[in-house]
């Protein structure tokens, strides 16, 4: 039962996703001459090291504001993880943002994640090297100034046994230019 809800959930982000860039693409045709005025990059950055461990990630992303009050963007991930001895890991996907600000102060969002994860475990461990498609879906709350949000995010769709995050709930910060 669980596999047959997290696929009707998966259907529905995806044809909700399809309306979502259909919207996008109609409203970039109708205004292509001051369509780059609207975009806004941003991404993140992340390098963490320690005893034996290392991990790095690049995730580029760009949004589309609408208005004030609602953009709608597309990001990429890139992650690598090693810990000696153990294990290597590749993470590579993207994501679906949508923003959305009641108030200027006021951040809500929601993003759908889909990340191809491969983990090749040390012969010595007898563990079985993985590789498999993870979805996942933010929603999330934050607050902004200018063009930087402070926030936390909910993974609905959080997995223990297969997520790459310890935990549903995650801060956040989100930086667009």
């Amino acid at each position: 039962m669980k596999n047959l809800s997290k696929k009707f959930y998966l259907k529905n982000i995806a044809l909700s996703l399809l309306f979502c860039f259909s919207l996008f693409s109609a409203n970039a045709q109708e205004h292509s001459s001051n369509f780059w005025q609207h975009v806004r990059f941003g991404g993140g950055i992340g390098l963490s090291f320690g005893d034996g461990f290392f991990s790095g990630t690049l995730a580029p992303s760009a949004i589309y504001q609408f208005n004030h009050q609602f953009s709608l963007g597309i990001g990429l991930n890139g992650t690598y993880n090693s810990r000696k001895d153990y294990y290597k890991s590749t993470i590579l996907g993207g994501s679906v943002i949508g923003l959305y600000h009641p108030i200027q102060e006021l951040q809500i969002s929601t993003e759908f994640e889909e990340l191809n994860v491969s983990r090749n475990w040390e012969n010595n461990l007898n563990i079985k090297d993985e590789n498999y498609w993870y979805p996942a879906l933010f929603v999330g709350a934050g607050y902004r100034t200018r063009n930087v949000t402070v926030g936390i995010r909910y993974d609905v769709l959080y997995d223990e046994d297969k997520s790459i995050y310890a935990d549903p709930w995650m801060p956040f910060v989100r930086v667009y230019f």
